[in-house]
């Protein structure tokens, strides 16, 4: 039995079901990262690397033994989706190879680096503007392309799609500058330079098109 993402504990009769067993394609370099939501995980803890796990499933959160393991460079631009297809492609590949070799050795897992990779809720994708620039420019990739980072403007819900950390100072939440190149953000520490972001029901829009029908100044 080959499982990808499949999202909830196989008993175990169906683990006993297959004669060589169950194997998972875990888009993380365990033991770092179980469960749910390590492609995001990763992003928001600024893993500079991350990969994919071929392991023999058992009747733990992805606690059993490791059949192949591959990393791969988290890029400065990478947001979930982007991450999601490189290690949709390394993982198919890493599959078919490890069928191929189905008999081959297993190592457990080390004992030490064990993380949890939650699933994503809607707290996490909140902007808190007391947090450092650098956080939450990763908290931006993360929850691209989905659900979208959250936060609020005059009070109205926005959804923030693309920005970047820059220098900056100043009542953290407030705009230092708002003009076609990005509304500027002070953080609790450095600044969020927004680039893209988007009102309830409307279009996600760069911030120089949002600035046409949206008038903001430094202090809002």
């Amino acid at each position: 039995m080959v499982v990808a993402a499949y999202g909830l504990l196989l008993p175990k009769a169906v683990l006993e079901s297959c004669r060589l067993g169950a194997l998972n394609i875990h888009a993380s370099l365990l033991p770092r990262w179980r469960g749910a939501a390590p492609i995001q995980r990763a992003l928001m803890a600024g893993d500079e690397k991350t990969g994919i796990t071929i392991m023999q499933m058992d009747e733990g959160l992805d606690t059993g033994p490791m059949r192949l393991q591959r990393a791969i460079d988290v890029r400065p631009q990478d947001d979930a989706g982007t991450l999601h297809d490189r290690l949709a492609a390394l993982g198919a590949a890493m599959i078919v190879e490890a069928l191929e070799t189905s008999v081959g050795p297993v190592v457990p897992q080390p004992a030490e680096g064990v993380t949890y990779a939650r699933k994503i809720v809607r707290e996490d994708a909140r902007l808190d503007w007391s947090r450092t620039a650098g956080e939450l420019e990763r908290i931006v990739r993360a929850m691209r392309p989905a659900p979208g980072a959250q936060a609020e403007l005059r009070g109205e819900p926005v959804k923030i799609w693309n920005a970047m950390a820059c220098a900056g100072a100043g009542e953290p939440g407030a705009i230092l500058s708002a003009h076609a190149e990005g509304i500027t953000v002070a953080c609790g520490r450095g600044a969020l330079r927004v680039l893209e972001i988007q009102r309830p029901g409307g279009k996600r829009l760069a911030a120089g098109d949002f600035l046409r029908g949206a008038r903001l100044s430094s202090g809002t």
